[in-house]
């Protein structure tokens, strides 16, 4: 290949590979760094620098039911020139850009590890340094790939990814942020070199012709990606490990088969997901209760454990299979609905009273719960992450509790599944949000999912811009979404509209379609096959297009356009703009004259009270100022106003003495603006003592004259009363003539 490069130090024992990926360089270092790991590289992309290393564990339990893989993405602000905020000065938490970029490495890498392997994994990839025209999370997950492929570990990779925009209708293969800003596609494809096992976009009303081509274009630059990795391979893998399987003989299975498959067949068949789910499960406790009753005796416990395993492992083995052929080859879904049809939608607005918004959406048995909050442009999120955003004022949050799915279970922090399908929804809806400008709010959304049988994050959009129509977010378009599923067998695959619980759980892909009438916002892809072809991503858009807008209908039906004014209980709005100097005025030393402002004028006694007015005062001059009640809007801003108010040389004004010195009177125009007017300007004669002319309190007429080199406004009552003198000496002398 021309453009790969191999060089080795001898001293190091490092290895080095290099790449020009589309006049970029790539550059993938072994054998210097995390030597002890079973395999570990470093990848450079520009200044962007990623550790990947990878372990695998010695002992596993071949009994257990699930694959222990476990992906990190660790973010150190080091790698952008950042101290972290708060007390402690270190990292935390996983930031939720973090958990986020975690879940992106983890979905196209977990399908490719051997179905029967069993021992704990870990990849662990460290951010080093961020160059911000160049992915940290493509990097990592390009690192991922590699540590794994080189290492022991089996594993069916190499996988790449990249991020194709589409500037000037031109795409774009890792765009740079210039180019970022101008795209109207956001799209983060991976997959092998056969196909795509992953999708994760926004758009700005794509076509899904366009989003099709998108995806093609993403995949044929990943081609190249995976010929470099498999260079790199070649040169540095290790031979991959033995590891321990569970054996099943074809008697055990027959022997279950004869016994479930009828009777499981009719299970799947029925329609409630409550009476189905009960069923399978009352069928595989009285086969797993069968072989325990005949064996416990004679069998030690682990070896009743593992053949009571093997059991579960066929019984569900057959589940896997009869559904495959319900749908493929009987175009039957457990439900009664055609491959295409939706399942029965109902919608409801303003259920809660308080709320700014409120919407509630339901698509057969999944039900999302959407409100909005509307707050201060001040009340945004601040980002303490390695991106070049620092705030944002829409948010979208997702919960999920488990009495959705009738269980019990953990409550506390989001996982990532919901940081994941909070993320999503965000991105669908973040296209139609109104402009700062436009709309001067902080806007919240979140998501309370009450019930679930499959694609709560695409009802949780369904709700939300339903719920952001009812508050009075002058959104752009509705939004809805759909999710999409996959079911292959032997070699025919049947396309799902709005897959359930069941259907997700036992089919081959999970492919979300957000957008408007005009085109698409947001997709998400997550396979569990080797990846899909142009055909059944073509087919499947269409199919998603088609139902996207029979719920676009039952939406419209219910609210159709967003409300001319917010609810009552959201704060209102007045925005003006004063003379950038004149914010320090407004806000005083220390914050006190803010402070004074907030406190008189809402009539509380903490601007952290919940009636208190809030102000936010920005760096161009701009004045937004929020509460409920209008009367207390019109009293801050007549305040902030007569602050940041010009005062006019040459103009005559009624002042109020403040203060009195022996070189002069203070005096107050408006409230917040002072002058002074000197001793030798108090009069038209001498004045010796100011205090035997005023008092504080007294008005007091005067010329603003001008300011000092310290920018004080003087002021002068001597040429109030010579111009007086001057008139009535006039007036006297024509009466004379």
């Amino acid at each position: 290949m021309s453009a790969f490069y191999f060089w080795k130090d001898v001293v190091m024992d490092k290895k080095i590979f290099e790449l020009d990926f589309r006049g970029r360089k790539i550059v993938v270092e072994n054998g210097e760094l995390a030597k002890q790991a079973a395999g570990a590289v470093l990848v450079r992309y520009g200044d962007t620098v990623t550790l990947a290393a990878t372990t695998v564990s010695k002992e596993c339990d071949i009994l257990s039911d699930f694959f222990p893989l476990m992906v990190l993405y660790q973010e150190k602000l080091y790698s952008v020139g950042k101290i972290p905020g708060g007390f402690i000065k270190r990292e935390g938490r996983p930031t939720d850009a973090a958990t986020l970029a975690a879940r992106m490495i983890d979905r196209p890498l977990r399908p490719l590890f051997p179905e029967d392997f069993k021992n704990e994994v870990q990849i662990v990839n460290t951010v080093l340094s961020v160059d911000q025209d160049n992915s940290p999370e493509l990097t990592a997950l390009f690192g991922s790939s590699l540590a794994t492929c080189i290492s022991k570990i089996p594993f069916n990779g190499p996988v790449a990814a990249v991020k194709v925009g589409r500037v000037d209708g031109e795409f774009v293969i890792n765009p740079t942020v210039e180019q970022s800003e101008k795209s109207d596609i956001d799209l983060t494809v991976a997959g092998t070199k056969d196909a795509i096992n992953m999708v994760e976009a926004g758009a700005r009303e794509a076509s899904e012709d366009d989003m099709l081509e998108a995806l093609m274009f993403g995949h044929e630059a990943i081609k190249k990606l995976i010929a470099f990795e498999e260079e790199v391979i070649k040169a540095i893998g290790v031979e991959k490990m033995e590891y321990e399987r569970l054996e099943i003989t074809d008697e055990l299975r027959s022997e279950v088969d004869s016994i479930v498959r009828d009777r499981l067949d009719k299970a799947l068949r029925i329609k409630d997901k409550l009476e189905k789910y009960s069923a399978i499960d009352n069928l595989e406790e009285e086969v797993i209760e069968k072989y325990k009753s005949e064996n416990e005796d004679t069998m030690k416990p682990e070896e009743l454990k593992e053949l009571l395993t093997k059991v579960a492992l066929i019984f569900h083995g057959i589940e896997y299979e009869l559904f495959r052929n319900i749908v493929v080859k009987e175009k039957t879904r457990a439900d009664g609905r055609r491959m295409d049809e939706i399942r029965p939608l109902s919608t409801d607005i303003d259920l809660l009273p308080r709320c700014h918004g409120s919407a509630l959406f339901t698509r057969g048995q999944t039900q999302s719960l959407a409100t909005v909050t509307l707050g201060a442009l001040g009340e945004h999120q601040i980002l303490d992450g390695l991106g070049i955003e620092d705030a944002k004022r829409f948010m979208l949050h997702y919960n999920f509790p488990p009495f959705s799915v009738g269980e019990t279970g953990r409550y506390g922090a989001p996982g990532r599944r919901e940081i994941g399908h909070g993320a999503l929804g965000e991105r669908a809806l973040s296209y139609v949000i109104p402009s700062e400008e436009e709309f001067p709010y902080t806007i919240r959304v979140v998501s309370e999912i009450l019930e679930s049988n499959g694609s709560s994050s695409q009802a949780t959009i369904c709700a939300g811009t339903m719920a952001l129509m009812a508050a009075g977010v002058p959104i752009k378009k509705p939004v809805a979404g759909i999710a999409m599923g996959l079911i292959t067998h032997e070699d025919d695959y049947t396309i799902l509209t709005d897959i359930q619980g069941m259907e997700d759980h036992l089919g081959d892909m999970d492919f979300k379609v957000a957008g408007t009438r005009d085109g698409i916002t947001a997709l998400q892809m997550d396979i569990k096959i080797d990846g899909i072809n142009r055909e059944i991503l073509k087919e499947a858009l269409a199919q998603a297009k088609k139902a996207r807008f029979e719920i676009l209908d039952v939406i419209e039906k219910q609210i159709d356009k967003p409300r001319e004014d917010v609810s009552k209980y959201a704060p209102k709005t007045e925005v003006f703009m004063i003379n950038p100097d004149k914010i320090k005025d407004v806000i005083g030393r220390g914050g006190e004259m803010i402070t004074k402002i907030i406190l008189e004028c809402s009539n509380v006694n903490t601007v952290n009270d919940i009636n208190a007015v809030k102000v936010d005062l920005e760096d161009d001059g701009r004045v937004i100022i929020y509460h409920t009640d209008r009367d207390v809007i019109n009293r801050t801003a007549d305040r902030i106003k007569d602050i940041a108010r010009e005062v006019e040389i040459g103009k005559t004004y009624t002042c109020k003495v403040v203060s009195i010195q022996d070189f002069g009177i203070f005096v107050e125009l408006w409230p917040g603006c002072e002058g002074l007017i000197h001793v030798s300007q108090l009069d038209t004669k001498r004045v010796d003592k100011p205090s035997d002319l005023f008092k504080v309190g007294d008005e007091v007429i005067a010329i603003a004259t001008g300011y000092d080199k310290k920018g004080k406004l003087n002021l002068s009552r001597k040429e109030v009363l010579s111009s007086k003198e001057d008139k009535k000496d006039k007036k006297s002398k024509t009466k004379e003539d």
